[in-house]
């Protein structure tokens, strides 16, 4: 389970394919302390696991995680946002997301404002459905508020804190982007549809 309060961007040292599958390297911008092997760390919003540590991270990413995110368009130097998974008595200041990307969108248009940068996103049906005014969403693992919702696009608008720490200030129009749902917004869909 995870907040989408990135703790900062890594860069990919290295990504090699292993059958229909690969293994992922980054290297956070700031040491983490304390990452201990087996821990689950989202990677732009994709929760994989910590199989090697030290100056650097290494994942195995499944065919899977390939087919479902934006993992397949990693190249060497491609910075991700990095989230440890939150501890028990640790403070929910985003939403709860569970590391589970729903599908991948796309960036329509970017704009500078005053005090934020504002970002147009088209989202795929295994997200735009799940998305309502003022509600949560993630993007690349940020916990991000919908607004300006017009069918399958919205915009997010970005402070300077998350955009100095978040890969979100590189991304350029017709950048791909992880998305998830509102986990509660997907369990109160599928119990009304169940009823």
């Amino acid at each position: 389970m995870f907040t989408g309060l990135v703790e900062c961007s890594a860069k990919i040292v290295d990504i090699i394919k292993i059958s229909d599958g690969a293994r992922l390297v980054i290297k956070p911008k700031i040491p983490l302390k304390k990452v201990v092997l087996g821990e689950s760390v989202a990677i732009d919003g994709c929760c994989l696991t910590v199989i090697k540590k030290g100056a650097t991270l290494t994942f195995d990413v499944s065919d899977e995680s390939i087919r479902q995110t934006k993992i397949k368009t990693y190249q060497k130097g491609t910075m991700v946002n990095l989230e440890r998974a939150m501890r028990a008595g640790d403070r929910l200041g985003g939403h709860f997301v569970l590391g589970h990307v729903d599908g991948v969108g796309k960036i329509t248009s970017i704009k500078r404002n005053d005090t934020s940068l504002e970002i147009t996103l088209e989202a795929p049906a295994g997200v735009s459905e799940y998305l309502i005014p003022k509600g949560s969403v993630t993007i690349d693992g940020i916990s991000l508020t919908v607004s300006g919702l017009k069918k399958n696009k919205f915009k997010v608008y970005i402070i300077p804190h998350t955009e100095k720490i978040t890969n979100l200030g590189e991304r350029k129009v017709g950048d791909l982007v992880n998305m998830e749902a509102d986990m509660l917004g997907k369990y109160v869909r599928g119990l009304i549809a169940y009823r």
